[in-house]
């Protein structure tokens, strides 16, 4: 799919990596070695491709949404609360990867290149949606 395509480009250009390498289920950091500059080029690049702003920290404030920050974080640990509203927000991850004990700085690590396909089709829709 052309969208998929165009993430796949913007993780190769920023991680020179082989396009083979760039499937839906790969762990941004942990399979394709991203580190937290290398996400910031992807964003950037994905900005540019589709012409379209991608919140810094996104999915963690949106999770936020609605809900008290005691019931959020407890002693910087993420709440089942907080997990469960991760998770909601990123399906496709496998459940058991959401850890107790997992703090805010642990969410980039469940990244998958599908999370930057969800994000991107998300604003898409968000974008169209403002624009009719």
């Amino acid at each position: 799919d052309e969208m998929f395509e165009k993430v796949r480009e913007a993780f190769v250009e920023a991680l020179g990596v082989d396009d083979d390498e760039v499937e839906p289920g790969a762990k941004v950091i942990d399979d394709l070695g991203a580190e937290s500059l290398d996400l910031l080029e992807i964003v950037y690049l994905l900005e540019r491709a589709f012409d379209i702003k991608i919140p810094r920290g996104g999915i963690q404030q949106q999770s936020q949404e609605g809900v008290d920050p005691s019931e959020y974080e407890v002693d910087g640990v993420l709440t089942p609360l907080a997990l469960e509203k991760i998770r909601e927000l990123m399906p496709e991850v496998p459940p058991d990867e959401f850890e107790d004990g997992m703090t805010a700085n642990d969410i980039p690590t469940l990244f998958r290149v599908q999370t930057f396909v969800n994000i991107v089709a998300g604003l898409l829709a968000e974008k169209e949606k403002a624009g009719a």
